[in-house]
């Protein structure tokens, strides 16, 4: 057993003494060779892409890049860089994690750049067939399934990208080198500026509960699209280094409209699924995407109550994903054989680490210790690692006494082991749980204080008159109103001079993204208080 896994298993509850012992460069090298061995061995070298996980089963390809596992996987290496950052080393472990993270990242941006059209045109028809792929081919990038070969449509995915794009260069790592990218993901901003109003095929790509292929409003996906569009904004892409053309805006609206459509769906996750283990993530980490402290609670709980079992959570309720009795011909469900998946839905290992982080997060020791002891059982050991499978099913033998006394039986792991995407956080939880980094590290931009109260709106409603005539009209009724000249030196401008203005951000010729989302799809255009040049101005909407 390398040396990795002794400290790692020991350290989990099997044993303490070594992680008293070692010092933490010690136990960085030890996660160092574990994620080595996990993860970036995975790594393609030309793409930096990487699958899935390597198993070809019955149920999939799992050897495809899904943009979402891509972006979840390489968390484990960020966090492992910037604990590495901490230490005074000269072994050039962070710079070599840092550009495996970067490497990743760039290679997503190639492949979605190279559907431009796709990103331009899905802001007129906000079409499924007009999406970014929701996963590529690992070795080229390329598109791996036609338009209509998949459920590409899944707006969390997208968000995710941008949302740790975020992050990411908040922590100091330069991944967007040229205007052009600026532009590019600019435009994925209006890309998922939408979200609050357009149906998904959601994180399980296949839409509604039935698998009939019907999208639908997913708070899974506007959770996320609104922690990114919160996160992205007013961010120079390029860092310390950038100046205003490198700076992402977000219009205030959209924001807006995905908080409202949100704490609407919330706890549900949409029309289909009243409960779904997918909202994790929007009410923790790496989302925090709820500012109500109490709806975070109910949907926590929500989740817990129905969903917990003995090796993960389910995915949702009747969820007949892999389990054994499933129909591997077909992808669809008829809605009265539902049932048939009652209490003997595939339990996730995934949703623990969620779970773990979001204890983490939340200051909550003792939950964040029970969360890990679940997992240690979990874990399965090949070739002298430990890895997480992607879920555990009843075995069909099993099923009768299952369904009779729900969590009494035995499950078996599948053949995707490990789930990257699982593995990954289970790492990164980890090394925030032995202080090995901070929260604030893999939070950098502070997200999860957010959360912390309940926050009232104010309401503060000033009138202008545009005249001096009109002034004298209204205060014969006895509304007193300014006129722009009275409120100098902030200057007043029509919202449609705005408009003229964001019609010119992100545009770029050579990628063929030409117009903002909002300029001529029949939305308001944008208005509010702006800085510019040492100026103060307000653009309004007359009436």
């Amino acid at each position: 057993m390398c040396a990795s896994v002794a400290y790692h298993t020991q350290n989990s509850g099997r044993a303490s003494s070594v992680s008293v012992h070692l010092a933490p460069l010690d136990r960085l090298e030890a996660y160092y060779r574990e994620i080595q061995a996990v993860i970036l061995s995975r790594q393609n070298p030309i793409t930096g892409l990487l699958p899935a996980s390597t198993a070809v089963t019955a149920h999939g390809n799992y050897t495809d890049a899904w943009v979402r596992d891509n972006v979840y996987s390489i968390l484990a290496v960020w966090g492992l860089a910037l604990a590495y950052r901490k230490l005074d080393e000269n072994q050039g472990r962070t710079y070599e994690l840092e550009h495996s993270v970067i490497k990743l990242m760039r290679g997503l941006l190639f492949a979605m750049m190279r559907q431009a059209a796709k990103v331009e045109q899905f802001k007129y028809t906000q079409s499924p067939l007009d999406s970014l792929h929701a996963k590529y081919d690992t070795n080229t990038g390329d598109v791996v399934v036609g338009d209509d070969g998949w459920g590409h449509l899944q707006l969390d995915a997208t968000s995710l990208y941008l949302l740790m794009l975020a992050q990411m260069t908040a922590s100091g790592l330069q991944i967007i080198f040229t205007i052009d990218e600026v532009n590019f993901i600019q435009n994925l901003v209006y890309y998922i500026g939408r979200a609050y109003r357009t149906p998904d095929y959601g994180i399980w790509e296949r839409g509604d509960k039935i698998n009939h292929g019907n999208p639908e409003l997913n708070a899974s996906s506007v959770g996320i699209a609104k922690a990114a569009l919160e996160a992205i904004n007013g961010l120079d892409l390029f860092g310390v280094r950038g100046g205003q053309a490198s700076v992402i805006h977000v219009l205030p609206d959209e924001i807006a409209r995905t908080r409202i459509t949100l704490e609407s769906l919330l706890p549900r996750e949409s029309a289909s699924k009243e409960v779904d283990a997918a909202v994790l993530p929007v009410i923790g980490f790496p989302g925090f995407a709820v500012d109500n402290p109490i709806l975070i609670e109910r949907t926590r709980a929500n989740v817990v109550g129905k969903l917990q079992g003995n090796y993960g959570c389910k995915r949702f309720l009747r969820d007949g994903h892999q389990t054994a009795i499933e129909d591997l011909t077909r992808l669809h469900y008829e809605p009265l054989e539902l049932k048939q998946f009652e209490h003997i839905e595939c339990e996730w290992p995934l949703f623990f680490t969620y779970l773990l982080l979001d204890a983490l997060f939340r200051g909550d020791a003792e939950q964040a210790e029970e969360y890990h002891q679940r997992l240690q059982p979990l874990l399965i050991e090949q070739d002298g690692l430990y890895l997480l499978p992607e879920l555990y099913y009843v075995p069909e033998e099993n099923i009768a006494a299952e369904r009779a006394n729900p969590r009494s039986q035995t499950r078996l792991p599948n053949e995707n082991l490990p789930l990257v995407w699982a593995q990954s956080l289970y790492l990164l939880g980890q090394l925030v749980r032995e202080d090995l980094l901070s929260l604030g590290d893999i939070d950098p931009l502070g997200r999860h204080r957010r959360s912390k109260a309940l926050r009232q709106p104010l309401v503060q409603i000033a009138l202008l008159s545009e005249d001096e005539s009109l002034q004298a009209e209204l205060a014969t009724y006895g509304i007193e109103t300014q006129t722009p000249t009275q409120v100098a030196p902030i200057q007043v401008r029509r919202s449609e001079e705005l408009a003229a203005v964001y019609h010119q951000i992100g545009r770029t010729t050579s990628c063929n993204l030409l117009v903002a989302q909002f300029v001529g799809c029949g939305a308001s255009p944008p208005r509010g208080f702006f800085g510019f040049a040492a100026r103060q101005l307000c653009f309004c909407r007359p009436f």
